[in-house]
């Protein structure tokens, strides 16, 4: 068996939206972007708008990205209530795959403004590093995924269900294989393997979320194990901010508002994460589809990111 989530598929995939892909490049480039300006700049006079006559704090200029993918979110939430056939039935399995997502998007934004050293340093007293860390997170979401399949393809009620003997399943890379890689390749790591992850039980039933499988030697459904697709994201990335304090790694104020802006991005990627093409490009009320509303979003986060990088510069 060379990819358990093919081989053992018991559903078909639903594929992640092509539209997707081109929003987080956006995304990344608006984090690189506010992140180019320094904390001493924040307080500079920035134009937000070419037509006003006032300017305002440069930090504003986050709060602005924020703000913008803030409404989008609202902007989806009340166009699928509003729709005129109401929104379409959501699959079961897709909300807890939205809640990964959310989680996997805050964890970039502790990751983003790290350098390669300090993925790499001792925080001392046997403790993970940031690398070691991530690794465990990569490998956890490629081995919920392997054996939520094999659980799947096996079905049983729960309590009844076993983990497989090691030899039935193909070996699994180490966490330490997984983490190997700059932090920009490690990062595109986790993306993947999250995203082959979500596609292949996205569209599971409820009857499926119910049938039986083991978490850390527990019986437990399916359901349960995704739920930890974002819950063991948040449990380790709260664990990297424990290092970050133990090596005296200070975020600084762009830092913490960059998380911010990777959080709400998040938010509203959940919206859209595990739906089908279908679904996302139906319109809305206003003839608009959600897919398309976020991408004006995104696109227009990244147009107000560039202009305050510049101002920054321009001090």
């Amino acid at each position: 068996m060379n990819d358990p989530l093919t081989e053992l598929a018991t559903v078909p995939p639903t594929p992640i939206h092509g539209a997707l892909q081109g929003a987080r490049a956006s995304v990344r480039r608006i984090a690189a972007d506010l992140l180019a300006i320094s904390d001493d700049r924040l307080e500079h006079e920035w134009r937000w708008r070419p037509t006003d006559t006032d300017d305002v704090e440069l930090r504003y200029g986050f709060y602005a990205v924020h703000e913008r993918l803030e409404r989008a979110i609202g902007t989806i939430e009340v166009a699928r209530a509003g729709a005129p056939d109401g929104d379409l039935p959501l699959g079961p399995a897709v909300p807890a795959l939205g809640a990964m997502t959310a989680a996997r998007w805050d964890l970039h934004g502790v990751l983003v403004g790290l350098a390669p050293e300090t993925w790499d340093a001792d925080p001392g007293g046997g403790e993970w590093t940031v690398r070691q860390t991530v690794g465990h997170i990569i490998g956890g979401q490629l081995s919920y995924g392997w054996y939520n399949a094999w659980y799947l393809s096996h079905p049983v009620p729960v309590g009844l269900a076993e983990r497989p003997s090691d030899d039935v399943m193909p070996p699994e890379p180490t966490d330490e294989e997984l983490a190997t890689g700059t932090p920009a390749e490690v990062a595109a790591r986790l993306d993947s393997i999250a995203d082959a992850s979500a596609v292949a039980v996205a569209a599971l039933d409820a009857a499926s979320l119910d049938l039986g499988a083991r978490w850390a030697g527990l019986p437990v459904s399916i359901g349960f194990r995704l739920g930890r697709y974002g819950s063991h994201i948040r449990e380790h990335a709260i664990q990297v901010d424990k290092t970050l304090a133990m090596l005296g790694r200070e975020p600084t104020e762009a830092e913490r508002l960059v998380r911010l802006v990777l959080g709400t991005y998040g938010r509203l990627e959940a919206l859209v994460f595990g739906r089908t093409a279908s679904d996302l490009d139906r319109s809305l009320a206003g003839e608009v589809s959600a897919i398309a509303l976020m991408t004006e979003a995104v696109a227009d986060a990244e147009t107000t990111a560039v202009s305050a990088r510049r101002a920054a510069a321009a001090v």
